[in-house]
């Protein structure tokens, strides 16, 4: 029984030069990332990714439900299947925290994302839009059927596996010991911050503090702790997607930092360390894949030629629209490309790009609105580019897991 924090001990790595080459890696890719398109697209890129970052994250929980459903939650516009209904309603909830998270981030600059006071209120934003259905628990000692109280950290000895979690009386101790380790001001530059991180995720979840809901505030977590170390194009690519696509590497992984150490040469704590050094390395990895996959997928080039690729399948009638398989016009793609390359364009000067007369221009802008190609704040406002989820395919190859 776990009740004192030296037991997760060791915190951090050792030996982290293979470590802080990767992560170097990472900061470059990032930043080259975010250079490539126009902040007024970068914004909106982040708008799709909290879409993607939901199904991604509930993905890893066993929960499907794909990004064009969540965006139909986000419009409420609900499936009659209850259990469907359900889901949307969990991955509209992480889509809700997401922006919430991100609106606190940016109005408390010195918010400490390592406190308990942020971890709890995370989970109590993310339990208070739950459906009903997924905030109970089963109790496997006893079978009891247990809510889950947004924000409150477990009063219940759990087990996760073979990893017996902390005792619930001693979590506040192991939170301040957490706090004082992995708080950013502790980590100096990129590179020791993205590794704070990756050993942050895993002990984060080795004291699971909530009786459910651990995974999810985990990965919250390490979205604002990676926004917060100032890692330049964070946003446009997310953790949440590298670690699904490998899950069962990345439970792994998780189990194997879990482990106590392993003998003389495997660090002077109770557990681990080379355990938790695979865990770092597995999660640097994964985040510099999705860093690359990103900076390919926004190179400007090859976003606009993919834009004309899906103008091409829906002028005959190839690949589903918003609304079916309705046609665009050829001239969609002259508008798209100049929203592209300017970031936002007032109607008129979008319409000029299609070389046709006002009206017919309007008609074409005003169908590229309706499909979410497009975006505007007003009726009569500028638009600029929008990423849809019945594009995503087609835009971003790969980006959402195959069926």
């Amino acid at each position: 029984m776990y009740t004192e924090p030296a037991s997760m001990e060791p915190l951090l790595p050792d030996g982290q030069e293979a470590l802080l080459d990767l992560a170097f890696q990472i900061t470059k890719i990032s930043a080259r990332t975010a250079g490539h398109v126009h902040p007024l697209v970068f914004a909106e890129a982040i708008e799709l990714l909290r879409v993607i970052n939901s199904y991604y994250s509930n993905l890893i929980e066993g929960h499907s439900t794909h990004p064009i459903d969540i965006e139909r939650a986000m419009r409420a516009d609900y499936s009659g299947d209850p259990a469907k209904r359900a889901l949307q309603e969990e991955s509209l909830a992480h889509v809700e925290v997401q922006r919430l998270m991100m609106a606190r981030l940016q109005a408390e600059p010195e918010l400490d994302v390592t406190s308990a006071e942020f971890l709890r209120w995370l989970h109590e934003q993310f339990y208070l839009r739950m459906p009903q259905e997924f905030c109970y628990v089963t109790y496997p000692q006893s079978g009891e059927r247990i809510e889950v109280v947004p924000g409150a950290l477990r009063e219940l000895q759990v087990e996760v596996g073979v990893h017996i979690a902390p005792e619930a009386a001693a979590l506040p101790r192991f939170m301040r010991r957490f706090n004082e380790v992995y708080r950013l001001d502790r980590h100096h530059g990129g590179e020791q911050r993205l590794i704070a991180a990756a050993a942050a995720h895993h002990r984060l979840g080795w004291i699971h503090p909530f009786l459910d809901g651990n995974g999810r505030v985990m990965r919250l977590f390490s979205d604002a702790y990676l926004h917060c170390a100032g890692l330049e194009g964070y946003g446009l690519w997310t953790i949440s997607r590298g670690l699904a696509r490998n899950i069962g590497d990345y439970k792994a992984a998780l189990a194997g930092a879990d482990r106590q150490r392993q003998g003389d040469y495997d660090g002077r704590g109770n557990l681990t360390m080379s355990g938790l050094r695979q865990f770092c390395e597995f999660f640097l990895r994964s985040a510099y894949d999705q860093a690359e996959y990103m900076s390919e997928m926004l190179r400007l080039d090859r976003l606009a030629e993919r834009i004309k690729g899906y103008v091409d399948l829906r002028m005959r009638g190839l690949a589903a629209g918003f609304s079916g398989r309705e046609k665009l016009d050829a001239q969609a793609t002259a508008i798209l490309h100049a929203v592209l390359l300017n970031g936002e364009l007032g109607r008129g000067e979008a319409g000029r790009a299609s070389g046709f007369a006002e009206r017919k221009a309007g008609l074409i802008i005003k169908q590229l609105l309706d499909e979410g190609l497009l975006r505007s704040d007003s009726p009569r406002g500028v638009v600029r580019l929008g990423f849809p989820a019945h594009a995503v395919s087609y835009l971003f190859p790969g980006l959402i897991q195959a069926k």
